[in-house]
């Protein structure tokens, strides 16, 4: 039994959710979400939660159960707060400006790099060396965010690039005489 999977995904005041067909639609104050589940679960909607149970008992079955309620879980922790992933650029020299829409970084090569905004993304640079993502998509915030990072992930050494706050780099030590 899943123990995720059972628990009803609550709708907090102001967020309104649809079912139709295998599709739930969540609407909320940071714009509408929307989720199809697969053969395989039953979702129901009643008293202001959102409740998913397995259809049969196959391992399939059992294991889109869980995710499909983290999913549903997501869409509306999305619509209500949103979600951000905050970056930190570390070395000499490098740093991030929002020039627009895009957002351009000087990480030490011999250009610098323009990533325009994807629709349904926010890029805030509260300072020169640190990032904001932003969006109501856990999937696409994460996924922007690691596009960003790959640029110049840090390196072992110096501890050098773009790395997330809170991320812990392994650091090793350098040549000995």
């Amino acid at each position: 039994m899943s123990r995720i999977g059972k628990n009803p995904v609550k709708l907090p005041d102001g967020v309104t959710a649809s079912l139709s067909g295998r599709t739930v639609e969540v609407i909320g104050p940071k714009g509408t979400r929307s989720f199809t589940a697969s053969d395989n679960v039953e979702i129901g909607i009643s008293d202001g939660e959102v409740k998913v149970a397995a259809r049969g008992n196959s391992r399939q079955a059992r294991q889109q159960w869980g995710m499909t309620r983290s999913m549903v879980a997501n869409c509306v922790e999305g619509v209500v707060s949103g979600f951000r992933k905050e970056m930190v650029i570390s070395g000499v020299g490098y740093r991030a400006q929002l020039e627009g829409t895009r957002l351009s970084l000087s990480l030490g090569l011999s250009h610098k790099v323009s990533i325009p905004q994807p629709e349904g993304i926010t890029f805030t640079v509260p300072a020169p060396t640190r990032i904001v993502v932003e969006g109501n998509d856990k999937q696409q915030v994460g996924q922007v965010a690691a596009e960003i990072r790959r640029w110049r992930p840090p390196e072992p050494f110096k501890g050098k690039g773009i790395s997330y706050v809170g991320e812990i780099v392994f650091r090793k030590v350098g040549k000995k005489k």
